[in-house]
């Protein structure tokens, strides 16, 4: 051993040999380890989730490339300067654990999820093999069978993995729903297969768009069906999109429908799409990546009527269950199409003669090789809470919804999009007094567009609380608040609604 190692072999020869770092960088390391625990723990978990915090500390980016010193070094830092940039790197960053962000379909840090992270990072896992990540790999089955079985598959049959992010759970689909009808793609390629077509709502998530791109079939061929005033797929508009394709000489190949969409949240009309893919002999996808959460009420599971039905399911646990970034599903009833269509059996990872049952090596189904063990936090979670925990949830959330919903509608200066959105998604205008009485105006919806802009500057650069905008068709810039956290309360709805009113009321478009 060379003498300058940090390395020291201690123990009876006859027992097995113990290698451990000196003591000396142990206690380094160890004090070192504890201080930038304590740093997160205070300043991060619970300093910056107390509602007198603020959202987010604004700087431009040449502020923050001033404050924080970007540039990898030569040089190693010292502890002290490494606990400065965690310090620094948490000040200038989007506060998401705070009550008010509620700008994008995830939010919250939860205690037991973070540890579970926490764990996941420190054992450090890559799970393709039992051999490496035995824990993890029966963790997954689990897990996923569990979330089978909730989709309403008898006995939680089929197969699933988790992916990174929910796009990739979509493109996941595209791929099994064209090897299911077309396996011979997977040896001989696109053009020993006729010209496939996709159908999704118009307002469906990008990433069927651009996985159906990645993979090849083209954005062409993702048909966008029409959407109805409450954001649902237009099942007749669908049906005749079939048959013009057919028609046309292209072979359609799947539907893939919405379980909350993104900006209306809104639930596509599961039973009549699974009907027509039944008569066209198309795989149906469900991407449930943002409604998915609702299976675990009963009192809301109902959005999700005939998800059974579908050939698989994208759900993302990260969103309306408010585990930690990042934890997204795939979910099929067919036992064999992950594997059979991604497998490529290499050798020197996934041996067949290895000393135990080597169906637990599920690397394989997979894209990937290395693998985050994204399901511990969302295990440690579910064994925290119980389902009926995260039925609480849920229904806490809804709950808080409606009353934010019901609120707004009697103040002066709000209007809604839409009356009775069916998820947490809130959508609305606020209109500032310059505006009130001018509605008949032929200038009116163009005044109102640039207001919403003008509000989010504020109230980012002030960072009492952060809520995203967006036009969606014909409608001008409306805000969207999507609650996801259920550590709020009836006072924090009406916070948002006085907000809005104190940072709008005065501009003027």
């Amino acid at each position: 051993m060379p003498a300058d190692s940090n390395i020291i072999v201690t123990g009876d020869e006859r027992e097995n040999t113990i290698l451990f770092q000196s003591l000396p960088e142990r206690s380094k390391h160890e004090d070192f380890l504890r201080r930038a625990v304590d740093l997160l723990v205070e300043r991060v978990v619970f300093g910056r989730a107390s509602r007198s915090s603020k959202v987010v500390e604004w700087a431009a980016p040449e502020d923050i490339k001033k404050a924080i010193d970007l540039k990898p070094r030569d040089g190693p830092a010292t502890h002290d300067e490494l606990l400065a940039f965690m310090a620094d790197v948490a000040r200038y960053s989007v506060n998401t654990a705070h009550p008010y962000f509620v700008n994008q379909l995830f939010s919250s840090v939860d205690p037991y999820g973070l540890i579970g992270q926490w764990l996941t990072d420190a054992l450090n896992p890559s799970v393709y093999t039992f051999e490496v990540a035995p824990v993890f790999t029966l963790m997954e089955e689990e897990v996923l069978r569990e979330m089978r079985a909730i989709v309403g598959w008898p006995n939680g049959e089929g197969d699933g993995i988790f992916c990174p992010g929910g796009s990739i759970a979509n493109g996941y689909a595209i791929s099994c729903a064209r090897y299911y009808s077309y396996p011979e793609t997977k040896t001989k390629g696109v053009y020993a297969v006729p010209n496939l077509v996709i159908f999704t709502s118009e307002l469906a998530h990008y990433s069927t768009r651009k996985m159906a791109a990645f993979m090849g079939i083209g954005t062409d061929n993702c048909i966008a069906i029409k959407s109805d005033k409450l954001g649902k797929m237009d099942v007749e508009d669908l049906e005749r999109k079939i048959n013009e394709t057919i028609e046309n000489g292209s072979t359609p190949f799947m539907v893939t429908v919405t379980s909350g969409t993104t900006v209306f949240g809104a639930f596509d009309p599961i039973v009549p799409v699974a009907n027509l893919c039944k008569k066209f002999s198309l795989w149906l996808h469900v991407d449930a990546a943002w409604g998915g959460g609702a299976l675990m009420s009963k009192k809301h599971r109902h959005l999700l009527n005939g998800i059974e039905l579908a050939d698989s399911v994208t759900w993302n646990p990260h969103k309306l269950l408010a585990a930690p970034q990042q934890c997204s599903t795939f979910l099929t009833k067919h036992k064999r199409v992950l594997e059979e269509g991604h497998s490529s059996n290499a050798k020197y990872l996934f041996q067949k003669d290895k000393f135990y049952d080597t169906s637990y090596d599920t690397g394989d189904k997979h894209i990937q090789c290395g693998r985050r063990a994204d399901v511990l936090k969302f295990w440690f979670m579910w064994k925290a809470k119980g389902t009926e925990g995260f039925e609480k949830h849920i229904d806490k959330l809804f709950d808080n919804a409606n009353f934010f919903l019901e609120h707004i509608k009697h103040r002066e200066g709000f209007r809604v999009v839409l009356d009775k959105p069916e998820c947490t998604n809130i959508m609305f205008w606020y209109v500032p007094k310059c505006l009130r009485g001018c509605e008949n105006e032929p200038t009116y919806n163009e005044r109102l567009h640039k207001v919403a802009p003008k509000i989010k500057e504020r109230m980012i650069k002030e960072g009492t609380m952060m809520v995203t905008y967006q036009p969606q068709g014909d409608l001008v810039n409306f805000f969207r608040i999507v609650f996801q956290n259920s550590a709020l309360d009836h006072k924090d709805m009406v916070y948002f609604a006085n907000e809005f009113e104190r940072l709008g009321s005065d501009i003027v478009v």
